[in-house]
């Protein structure tokens, strides 16, 4: 597995949620992954600006933003951007995580974020979008 640095752009309009994601997820989610290097974004233009970059190796969006929240965004990006890299949808409440299939989010963090559940979750999604850009 490459221990290439990936990017990671967090969305919310809460420094504090952005935070909490990023502390939650740590610098190296993995010992078989890279490092990892956090975009932090406020608004809907940054996000779309970053994911348009094609730099971006994960997005993980709060679903509670305001006023657009993670999970419309996360439906949004998929459907216009190609490739679009994964996306990983934060809620407030496990009964919300229905509306991530919703969203076509690759899966879903429930606050309050357990760290461990957290790094787990970004590591298996980005392996999973990795593997074939490895093999190709």
């Amino acid at each position: 597995m490459s221990t290439q640095a990936m990017t990671v752009l967090v969305f919310s309009h809460r420094a504090e949620v952005r935070e909490a994601i990023i502390t939650a997820v740590g610098r190296r989610p993995a010992p078989d992954l890279g490092r990892v290097r956090y975009i932090e974004a406020d608004t809907v233009a940054d996000v779309l600006s970053e994911m348009d970059s094609g730099a971006v190796d994960l997005a993980i969006l709060d679903g509670e933003a305001q006023p657009t929240g993670g999970m419309g965004l996360s439906r949004q990006v998929k459907n216009e951007i190609d490739p679009c890299p994964p996306v990983i949808v934060a809620v407030r409440r496990k009964d919300d995580r229905w509306l991530a299939t919703w969203s076509q989010a690759d899966a879903v963090l429930v606050h309050p974020l357990d760290p461990l559940a957290s790094a787990e979750t970004v590591a298996e999604v980005l392996r999973s979008h990795r593997l074939p850009a490895v093999r190709g």
